[in-house]
């Protein structure tokens, strides 16, 4: 891709008031680097200096709070974040899309572009989910290995709720039946994968 080819397929995906060619006095980046600004974020699109390589950048979350989910940061750039990754700099934790320009195309970046994006609204909702689902498997081997049934374990959570054990001892009961309704959906889907 030429740098004209990128600024065409940034202004097609985001249209001309939204991308601007940064000035290098202004961040000191080289021509041929640009900034998307939206009002949900900033996205940064940068060149090497001899143009061969692209890489563009969006910050996903300050690392204080990424840090109780890092692993499952890195699980995701396993599993989860196809050409994209998560990446740690500035203390940020960065969405990044590396590729080299001469075989790179326009619905590869606009791809990438939108999956960035998709991190981006995402936050901190994917590694959350990811980290409360490896939680509730080491639950359900514990149950195993005691030879607990699903109905079993489910009445272990019901009792430790009643008794205060697990969540607020001043939640109301609406409230309490529904984490238990949670904890029943994620258990039954769970139960025969763990």
């Amino acid at each position: 891709m030429t740098p004209e080819e990128i600024a065409d397929t940034l202004t097609g995906l985001f249209g001309t008031s939204d991308v601007a060619a940064l000035a290098q006095p202004v961040v000191e980046i080289a021509p041929g680097s640009w900034q998307v600004d939206t009002s949900a974020f900033r996205l940064l699109v940068l060149l090497s200096e001899d143009n061969t390589w692209l890489r563009v950048l969006l910050p996903i979350v300050p690392i204080q709070e990424a840090q109780p989910f890092l692993g499952q940061f890195l699980e995701a750039n396993f599993d989860d974040t196809q050409e994209v990754r998560y990446a740690l700099s500035e203390g940020v934790i960065w969405g990044v899309f590396q590729h080299n320009t001469s075989t790179l195309v326009s619905a590869d970046l606009s791809n990438a572009i939108n999956r960035l994006v998709s991190l981006h609204q995402a936050g901190l909702d994917n590694v959350f989910n990811r980290l409360i689902e490896s939680r509730i498997r080491q639950i359900i081997q514990a149950a195993k290995q005691q030879g607990q049934s699903l109905q079993a374990t489910m009445q272990s959570l019901e009792r430790f709720y009643a008794e205060g054990v697990m969540g607020d001892i001043n939640q109301t009961s609406e409230a309490r039946e529904e984490v238990l309704t949670a904890w029943r959906r994620q258990l039954e889907r769970l139960w025969n994968e763990s």
